[in-house]
């Protein structure tokens, strides 16, 4: 039987609205994209209970989310925030890039070609 307050972390997934369906929710773990309290969870079968702490990789985003419940339903988006504290720190300002990237430079007219730069080519190489 499974003990009060405990959810599959499949269904846990779905209920808080991170995938749109608990297949996809069942991918992202067995991938091992979901963690609960810094393990790896191995399947979609695991269980969650309030207090864990889980960190979840998606696409360019990292969450992680302090469980506060297990969900009854996949309602609205308010009932779904009340499953989780979110613990993840701030994402980074769009417009800066990080602090040890080096900036691509090329010098000027190394780009590609214009097509009025390829037509003086091409006939100085005689392919008129």
């Amino acid at each position: 039987m499974v003990a009060e307050g405990r959810q599959r972390i499949d269904k846990w997934l779905f209920f808080s609205r991170v995938v749109k369906s608990r297949s996809l929710a069942a991918k992202l773990v067995v991938a091992g994209r979901v963690r609960i309290n810094r393990d790896k969870a191995a399947q979609a079968s695991d269980q969650v209970k309030p207090g864990d702490v889980l960190t979840i990789t998606l696409e360019r985003r990292i969450f992680i989310w302090k469980v506060l419940g297990a969900g009854a339903r996949r309602g609205p988006a308010e009932e779904a925030r009340t499953l989780y504290e979110d613990m993840s720190p701030p994402p980074a300002p769009k417009g800066e890039a990080p602090p040890d990237a080096i900036p691509g430079l090329r010098e000027a007219g190394s780009g590609r070609p214009t097509k009025k730069e390829r037509r003086q080519t091409d006939r100085l190489l005689g392919e008129d």
